[in-house]
């Protein structure tokens, strides 16, 4: 009987120990597990607070209450913070920063958080000078000149509709087979009323294959935006 307990305690010390490493937290994070995956990403401390960053924004994004949302997306931000103090020259942690501040304005409303815009573009311009390759930034960036734009402020940041297309475009060219960057253009064309262009967007982002969970709400969403553009 003690054999069995302490073999117990041992299997359960390994599962912890396995648990605070990056390549399982960013594992719970593709499973889903994302309330989990925050915590555990905090406990690696400087190793972690990128992944802790992401998963609050994910958790915010594709499971939290509505009343909870703001205050996921408060945690990516401080975590995203910390993660720029621990290493200035981590492209992950600028992109992880503007991603909570644009999530969290979108939430708000752009108009009631125009204090954010600058952040987000900042942030987004230096995670691109530390990665030119970065697709989800150009994605993100692309997105932000759209929304500021859309809403008649773009003049005051410097976004730029012309921006849109090429950014979005080169993104793709970077990373062919990511899903959500096709949804996102597909959510631009329809906003800049290329509906047929969206079809196609959405239409290919439902040919691939979802690896992650993220992949597959992302998945769930292109295929309801589908059904309202046909």
């Amino acid at each position: 009987m003690k054999r069995w307990v302490v073999l117990g305690i041992g299997m359960w010390m390994l599962g912890v120990v396995l648990a605070q490493t990056p390549a399982a937290v960013e594992k719970m994070i593709d499973e889903g597990k994302l309330q989990a995956a925050y915590s555990e990403a905090l406990k690696l401390g400087n190793a972690g607070y990128v992944l802790a960053a992401k998963a609050a924004s994910y958790y915010a994004g594709y499971q939290a209450a509505d009343k909870e949302r703001g205050s996921w997306y408060d945690k990516a931000e401080e975590a995203a913070k910390k993660a720029i103090q621990a290493d200035p020259d981590n492209p992950e942690a600028y992109f992880e920063l503007a991603r909570a501040h644009g999530r969290l304005a979108q939430f708000r409303g752009i108009l009631e958080s125009l204090n954010l815009a600058s952040s987000v573009r900042d942030n987004l311009n230096k995670a691109l000078k530390l990665n030119p390759n970065h697709a989800g930034a150009k994605v993100a960036l692309a997105l932000w000149h759209l929304e500021l734009t859309q809403k008649g402020v773009g003049w005051l940041y410097g976004a730029n509709m012309g921006q849109v297309v090429p950014l979005f475009e080169e993104a793709i060219k970077l990373e062919p087979q990511t899903i959500i960057h096709r949804v996102e253009y597909a959510t631009a064309l329809a906003r800049m009323n290329r509906k047929a262009e969206a079809v196609k967007q959405l239409e290919f982002a439902l040919s691939l294959p979802a690896k992650t969970y993220a992949d597959q709400k992302d998945q769930e969403r292109a295929k309801k935006q589908l059904e309202e553009l046909k």
